[in-house]
C-alpha cells in the first residue's frame, strides 16, 4: 500500500502520542468547531475588538464583560477554520472568571505550547487547550489559532489592565 502524499492536506498523525488521544484531540476540536461556546454577540460586553488574518480569511470578534480586573463573561462572533473558531471558543471558556492577570498568563502560556513547547502541552492547567498543541507541527495554521488569543491580549494588553474598547478593528 502507498503512502500518504503529505502534500494532500491532510494532517499526518504525531506517533509519539497514543493514538486514542489524537482521537481525543480531534474530537475536541471539532467539538468546539462543530458546536461553539459562547458564539454569541454580548450586548453587555464593556470591551471588545475584531481582528482578522487577511492570508487566510479568519475573522474574530471578542467580546469581554469586565468588572473590577476580573472577566465576568466572555463571547465572540466569527468565521473562518475548524482550528481558529475552536481555539476561541476554548477562549471563552477557560477565561470566564479569571482575572485579567490570569488571562494574560493564560494566553502566554497557550502561545508558547503553540511555539513547540511540549512540556506546556502536558500542563493540566491548559485544559482543553491542550489539544491544538498538534498545530505546532504546522507553522501555517499558528496564526490561525492564536487570532482569538491575539484579541484577547489586545484588549487586556500587557499591563494587565483592560481598556475599555469601542468597535475596533485590524488585521494582523
Amino acid at each position: 500500500m502507498d503512502k500518504p502524499d503529505k502534500s494532500s492536506g491532510f494532517a499526518e498523525v504525531d506517533r509519539s502520542i497514543p493514538t486514542s488521544l489524537n482521537q481525543l484531540y480531534q474530537e475536541v476540536i471539532l467539538d468546539h468547531y462543530r458546536r461553539p461556546r459562547n458564539k454569541t454577540a454580548l450586548e453587555d460586553a464593556t470591551h471588545s475588538i475584531t481582528l482578522n488574518n487577511p492570508m487566510c480569511g479568519d475573522v474574530i470578534e471578542l467580546m469581554l464583560k469586565v468588572k473590577k480586573d476580573r472577566i465576568i463573561d466572555a463571547h465572540y462572533m466569527g468565521k473562518g477554520c475548524s482550528i481558529s473558531q475552536a481555539s476561541v471558543s476554548m477562549l471563552t471558556d477557560q477565561v470566564k472568571g479569571k482575572t485579567l492577570a490570569e488571562a494574560h498568563e493564560l494566553a502566554g502560556k497557550f502561545t508558547t505550547m503553540l511555539h513547540g513547547d511540549a512540556e506546556l502541552a502536558k500542563d493540566k492547567e491548559l485544559g482543553h487547550l491542550r489539544a491544538l498543541a498538534g498545530v505546532s507541527k504546522f507553522p501555517v495554521r499558528i496564526k490561525c489559532a492564536l487570532l482569538g488569543w491575539d484579541c484577547l491580549e489586545s484588549l487586556i494588553g500587557e499591563n494587565d489592565r483592560a481598556q475599555p474598547q469601542s468597535q475596533k478593528r485590524a488585521q494582523i
